[in-house]
């Protein structure tokens, strides 16, 4: 069995300790979610896993032959190459071989009469074939394809940055690692995509380490979860689901403790109090122990909820009103006549294809990008806040505190009362500590968090978020969902987080592509449901045409060889479709089982055994009914 081993791994930033004296072990197939506040280490503990942090210190144990693929969140790749050539550009093995082989091909091509040319060409052949590396090409197309990249050889430079990012996932992915580690996977993936990802990942042999905001994502795939906390890492059991129960346990099971600990501090700081002396061996071991509980007591730290509790203006009738509104962007349709009434107090999700115009429709709506035809009225009362993809640009040197006081020294709560700026970034997970740093010492994710806090410390009324579970810590995202609960204005939200939406949205408009927006009523989650049961009517549909079809093709091309069916190939034939819906319900029994095994990896291989045996059965009577109907008269 492949492991990896960790010893007193300790990082630091500048004055802040991350993460100090971790030890733990990584075994095959464990799928570990590793989550934690912004701020808190998780990208710098993958980081130093994967060894492209060499300032930490500790020890990694693996074997010699142990292999680790990372996909970061920004990932490195050579802007001059095509897509397929930057996926092959890693320095796998794989990688390696095809590429030599190519090299050979050309040259014993060149030099068909060499000896030397010829020995190397088969040399790596068979490297290719001990390798099984020729499917390799063909895997990157199809994960390729999967994640919504059809053209292989567009070039890198050419890209966007969430299209750079699944070029990268896609690179990791064919390098088949024993330790996968994946930095927000899910960010800039449809939900088609996401479904794939979590299929494939679910088979993957190896173990998985992953950071990610999307809790069904980390429900359906890890077995276990790892929370980096206050420089600690704590280890749970199961899925986000049962990390909630068992951290609430611990944290009560320490509050408990320590309330223990301070009462008895309590009782001997009184005995100590009334002078005791060291007369005796006992009473010198007493005061040891109250030394040593002096220390230790008050020490404990949980991390509080970030407490986002704003008012707003007066939101009148009068929203968002969009009327005929066309839009092209680069040749392509983004709106096309759109009309949409949007009114106080509604929750509107917004998902689809990427590059389908989400992200520019909200540009529309914050004046920041013109319409070619029609109008968008914005009602008196609206006061607009936008939670943008990218952070606005904030000056390094300035101070954290500084950053906010340029929109006020305080705000007001929804109860009238006065919040000043420091009380509001300690409800945001910034101790005191922390308001005079310069804001180049945050992380990545702290910024947003900032960022965050000052748009809501402007009180709008009308509440733009694109993307947001993109860059917030869960911890966040759960507060701001609860804060959108009690809003009372008007929420549109772009997202492809199927569990921020069903928790923020009632209404949603599906970007299709091509101008095309489908709007549903109701959660996220049954519309995708829904639509995946479109989709299968819609495919059997086109089968039993083309089957149709097909019958009517040979019908008079050929004719019929056969003129009837006998009577037991009819009474074959009229138990067929009944038996094909009976294998079929079958699988779709045991598929639905399978997302509710969680880490139970023997009894997930035990059923898609099944579903995998029942297909086949399913395929070969599908096939004797196409060949038993060209017969029915």
């Amino acid at each position: 069995m492949q492991t990896l081993r960790a010893e007193a791994l300790t990082k630091t930033y500048g004055e802040k300790t991350l993460f100090k004296d971790l030890d733990f072990i990584i075994n095959e197939q464990d799928r570990i979610g590793l989550i934690g506040t912004n701020g808190s280490g998780k990208s710098s503990l993958l980081n130093v896993l994967s060894q492209e942090d060499i300032d930490s210190t500790g020890g990694i144990v693996t074997s010699k032959t142990y292999t680790i693929g990372y996909l970061k969140q920004q990932p490195e790749l050579n802007e001059d190459l095509t897509i397929l050539e930057a996926v092959f550009a890693g320095s796998q093995d794989v990688f390696n071989t095809i590429r030599r082989y190519e090299q050979t091909l050309e040259n014993y091509s060149n030099h068909p009469d060499d000896p030397k040319a010829e020995r190397q060409y088969l040399d790596a052949e068979a490297k290719m074939n001990e390798e099984d590396a020729w499917n390799a090409e063909s895997d990157v197309k199809t994960i390729l394809t999967q994640l919504k990249i059809d053209d292989v050889n567009q070039v890198v430079s050419t890209l966007s940055g969430g299209q750079k990012r699944r070029v990268g996932l896609a690179q990791v992915l064919i390098q088949s690692p024993d330790l996968l580690i994946l930095d927000e996977p899910t960010n800039h993936l449809d939900f088609d995509s996401i479904e794939w990802l979590q299929e494939y990942l679910a088979k993957y042999k190896g173990a998985l380490l992953f950071v990610t905001h999307d809790r069904y994502f980390l429900d359906q795939i890890a077995n276990k979860i790892w929370e980096l906390s206050f420089g600690e890492l704590f280890e749970y059991t199961g899925n986000y689901q049962d990390y909630l129960a068992q951290k609430a346990e611990r944290v009560d099971l320490e509050v408990a403790a320590e309330h223990k600990k301070q009462k008895l501090y309590k009782q001997e700081l009184a005995w100590m109090k009334k002078g005791a002396k060291a007369r005796t061996t006992k009473q010198q071991a007493r005061i040891n122990r109250f030394n040593d509980l002096k220390e230790n007591v008050g020490n404990l730290q949980t991390e509080e909820d970030v407490d986002i509790n704003l008012g707003q203006q007066r939101l009148g009738k009068k929203v968002i009103e969009i009327e005929d509104a066309s839009l092209n962007l680069n040749n392509k349709i983004i709106l096309s006549h759109f009309s949409e009434l949007i009114q106080r107090n509604e929750r509107i999700g917004i998902s689809g294809e990427n590059g389908a115009g989400k992200s520019s429709l909200l540009n529309v709506i914050a004046d920041k990008l013109p319409l070619d035809s029609g109008t968008i009225e914005i009602g008196e009362t609206v006061k607009m806040a936008y939670y943008t993809q990218q952070t606005e640009p904030i000056p390094d040197d300035k101070r954290v505190i500084n950053y906010l006081t340029d929109v006020g020294e305080h705000v007001t709560d929804n109860t009238g009362n006065k919040i000043s700026v420091t009380d509001l970034l300690e409800q945001f997970l910034f101790p005191k500590f922390m308001h005079g740093t310069l804001i180049r010492k945050l992380s990545g994710g702290e910024k947003r968090r900032l960022y965050l806090l000052k748009l809501l410390m402007q009180q709008p009324n009308v509440l733009l978020l694109d993307e947001p579970t993109n860059d917030l810590d869960i911890s966040t995202l759960t507060v701001l969902e609860d804060y959108i609960a009690h809003f009372s204005g008007t929420v549109i939200t772009v997202s492809h987080d199927r569990y921020f939406l069903d928790k923020v949205a009632s209404r949603l408009l599906i970007f299709n592509g091509n101008g095309k927006i489908e709007s549903y009523v109701g959660l996220f989650t049954d519309y995708l449901r829904k639509s995946a049961d479109t989709q299968k009517v819609e495919k059997k549909k086109n089968h039993e045409q083309h089957l149709t079809e097909k019958k009517q093709e040979k019908d008079t091309s050929e004719g019929k060889a056969k003129k009837k069916l006998t009577y037991a190939e009819e009474i074959e034939y009229n138990d067929l479709e009944k038996e094909i819906d009976e294998l079929d319900g079958q699988i779709s029994e045991l598929k639905e089982e399978m997302t509710h095994l969680g880490n139970d990896y023997d009894k997930l291989a035990d059923t898609q055994v099944k579903i995998d045996e029942l297909t086949r059965q399913s395929d070969e009577k599908i096939a004797r009914w196409e060949y038993l109907s060209e017969y029915v008269e």
